[in-house]
């Protein structure tokens, strides 16, 4: 496996939750990515948040620094979620006007895309969603999605626009909520270059199988784009280092991604509320270069565990991994 390696640049900055406003000192995008460049194992690349990282006011320089540092930008995310008029919904609000609003953002951030040679825009629509049951037209605000995510893919027929799906937070219902709704979602475009992305985190409050989600992905038409790497215990999204609870998922989950033929980036997103930034994500970083070096070594012997199908053959396996 060859594969890239990236950060989402913000997670080396500050980190607050609705408790405390920010639990460390919030460096500028260009330190941050001077940390990233300087300090943190085998990336190749960085993600960078749109208005916090990349805007038309600086997107020459971050270019510009990139180059000198030798990395690419892996994935634009552009900000969707901070806006207070996007409280109730993006690109599903009900008022066409901050529809209107948010479809001219995005576009703005695809042209930053093309302009900073990146080739991922990353599209977690974490306002797109609802709260409240007979509240929402679900039809129609899924119909609004649908259509302004066409009109852009076709606007930019050159960029690959992934859909992140998140079953909730900030909203307690998300429309692009698992794999299986969000490749409906992507579909549903008829535009080839809108896909999904997997944040494993987001797939484990999902309650699914991560690995089986990439098969999903494969399955509907190789629609797997991009991929974020973190770690929970199930019920929140919390955002921690790799490997910190689960272990054979990612061994499963770096195997699936080979057999596939997944060739895209594998990204760290990291949320280190308490922990050094550098530190804790490069602990990610190593952990899933980890995996995927047990991948390489073992990828006959994990084919023949999977067509066994010998949970005990399996666990002996797993328990060799460890000794």
């Amino acid at each position: 496996m060859d594969n890239k390696y990236s950060i989402i640049l913000g997670n080396l900055g500050n980190t607050c939750d609705r408790f405390c406003k920010g639990y460390k000192d919030n460096p500028s995008s260009e330190e941050m990515l001077d940390m990233a460049a300087k300090r943190m194992p085998y990336i190749k690349g960085v993600e960078l948040v749109g208005t916090w990282d990349i805007r038309p006011d600086n997107v020459k320089d971050m270019k510009k620094r990139l180059e000198g540092y030798g990395l690419s930008c892996a994935s634009i995310i552009p900000d969707t979620f901070t806006d207070k008029d996007y409280g109730k919904g993006c690109i599903s609000n009900t008022n066409p006007a901050i529809r209107k609003k948010a479809i001219d953002y995005l576009r703005s951030m695809c042209e930053i895309a093309l302009e900073i040679d990146c080739k991922i825009m990353n599209l977690w629509m974490a306002q797109d969603g609802y709260d409240y049951q007979l509240t929402a037209d679900y039809d129609q605000e899924r119909q609004w999605m649908t259509d302004a995510i066409q009109k852009l893919a076709l606007e930019f027929p050159t960029l690959r626009f992934a859909l992140e799906y998140k079953p909730k937070e900030p909203r307690n219902f998300s429309y692009h909520a698992r794999m299986a709704d969000t490749i409906l979602a992507a579909k549903e475009t008829g535009c080839a270059n809108v896909g999904v992305t997997i944040d494993t985190g987001h797939s484990f409050v999902a309650g699914e199988n991560v690995a089986e989600a990439v098969v999903l992905a494969q399955r509907a038409g190789d629609m797997l784009f991009h991929m974020h790497f973190n770690d929970n215990h199930g019920s929140w999204d919390d955002d921690m280092i790799v490997s910190s609870v689960h272990m054979t998922t990612y061994v499963e989950l770096l195997f699936w991604l080979k057999r596939t033929n997944y060739k895209g980036w594998l990204s760290m997103d990291q949320y280190p509320y308490r922990e050094d930034a550098i530190d804790a994500i490069s602990e990610s970083l190593y952990w899933v270069k980890k995996y995927e070096e047990i991948v390489e070594e073992y990828y006959t012997e994990i084919e023949e565990l999977i067509q066994a199908n010998d949970a005990v053959a399996t666990s002996r396996f797993l328990r060799r991994l460890v000794k």
